[in-house]
């Protein structure tokens, strides 16, 4: 796993150096060289193609035959872009001084959250602890927690307040609806908080040769068990097509907890780390290379993490979030 975390730390601090990376002597701005080069780096170490059907040697034929000399920056950027959106992946993105390409997996599926709905008729005067929303709904007897984005850092004193606040609760909400993903470090920093003991949740593997079904063997993906403030009591973690990348692999992992529940609409999928670099233009890219397996070695990059229950919300009376009212009555 530290090989894992390394290559998401490398790809994070490789993009926070955008300014850096964008100098004005070029290697080439070349539009056959940059598409070349590019198409070339995603052959070597793109995850997904076998397990999504990409035929990546047609989409070169076609998006290739878009290229022409004398094409202004936006063209090629487009065309580029267009290229990367054919793999269906929200980790697959290119960067530029005046645009980034992106897939928006949410916005291609209905929604099935309300932030103002909850925060309305649900948690009107919840608290803010660190990354954290939170307060009390069921006339005291569940904890409802909003973890926005897996971006914000997760904190031992902010988690212990608000494990203390509900230990005697009889059970929790997690909510993670339209939560993008972030730092996976923060996945075990809060499933540790409901494990027994150091728990084994899945494997990772990463492309490491030519052949587009190439990996390296399997990494272990273990959570570990926390030695202060924990819940045992059963939690309902609220999932939708927004809840990508690392929420992705949080809902995955919590499959080997038996005090937790998935509810809600199937995750948007993003199960691999992404990786990246700089094209002989200066512009910056990055893609999955790696996949994430369950403990069965199922797949969720592209369908996504199957809730345990099925609920959807009912955009015709914002008065009541049925996704919460399903986990309510699970609880009870």
């Amino acid at each position: 796993m530290k090989r894992i975390f390394l290559i998401a730390s490398l790809s994070i601090l490789l993009f926070s150096c955008e300014k850096m990376l964008f100098e004005p002597d070029r290697a080439s701005s070349d539009p056959f060289e940059v598409f070349d080069y590019l198409w070339n780096e995603v052959d070597k170490k793109y995850s997904y193609f076998e397990l999504k059907q990409i035929d990546w040697d047609q989409i070169r034929v076609d998006y290739r035959a878009q290229i022409f000399e004398g094409m202004s920056e936006e063209a090629l950027f487009d065309v580029l872009g267009s290229m990367l959106n054919e793999l269906r992946d929200d980790h697959s993105n290119l960067f530029s001084p005046f645009n980034i390409s992106r897939y928006d997996v949410a916005l291609r599926n209905p929604p099935n959250y309300s932030r103002r709905l909850v925060k309305e008729f649900y948690v009107p005067n919840s608290r803010i602890t660190g990354a954290f929303s939170h307060d009390f709904i069921d006339n005291g007897r569940i904890g409802y927690i909003w973890y926005e984005s897996f971006t914000s850092r997760v904190d031992a004193a902010s988690l212990d307040h608000i494990l203390e606040r509900y230990a005697d609760t009889d059970g929790l909400i997690l909510d993670l609806r339209e939560n993008g993903g972030g730092n996976v470090d923060n996945i075990a920093l809060i499933l540790e908080r409901f494990a027994s003991e150091r728990t084994l949740v899945g494997y990772f593997i990463t492309r490491n040769g030519p052949e587009r079904n190439s990996f390296g063997p399997k990494a272990n993906f273990f959570i570990g068990a926390h030695k202060g403030v924990t819940y045992k009591k059963p939690v309902m973690v609220l999932i939708d097509r927004g809840s990508y990348s690392a929420t992705t692999m949080f809902a995955s992992a919590t499959k080997a907890f038996s005090n937790i529940k998935l509810i809600g609409d199937t995750t948007g999928g993003g199960g691999g780390l992404p990786n990246g670099g700089q094209l002989p233009n200066g512009w910056i890219y990055r893609f999955s290379i790696s996949q994430l397996l369950d403990l069965n070695e199922n797949n969720y990059a592209e369908s996504g993490v199957p809730p345990d229950i099925i609920a959807s919300l009912d955009f015709t009376d914002l008065t009541k979030d049925e996704i919460i009212e399903r986990a309510i009555e699970e609880l009870r």
